[in-house]
């Protein structure tokens, strides 16, 4: 998998696997847009692009199928079997 990570601007990290050809990017409020049947050179040049939100407004956002994200939700914290492991059932 290919990753590039944006210090400036909305999105923060562009993540594309060449296999599936599926490009994921993580944008500045925690959200992640999944796109499929993306060639590796639209990937390439939305990471050398001046302005990453705008180049995905103008060749991505419209012309390529949306997907389901490869990565999972990031888990935020600890749950309660985290903290409490498997409780017994009530009897």
């Amino acid at each position: 998998m290919l990753t590039k990570t944006f210090t400036g601007g909305r999105i923060r990290k562009a993540e594309y696997d060449p296999e599936s050809r599926q490009l994921d990017l993580h944008w500045d409020n925690q959200s992640v847009l999944a796109y499929k049947h993306v060639p590796q050179e639209v990937y390439r040049r939305l990471c050398a692009a001046p302005n990453p939100a705008t180049y995905w407004e103008d060749r991505i956002a419209d012309e390529y199928p949306k997907g389901v994200p490869m990565s999972g939700p990031v888990k935020k914290g600890p749950d309660l079997k985290d903290l409490f492991g498997d409780l017994p059932p009530d009897s």
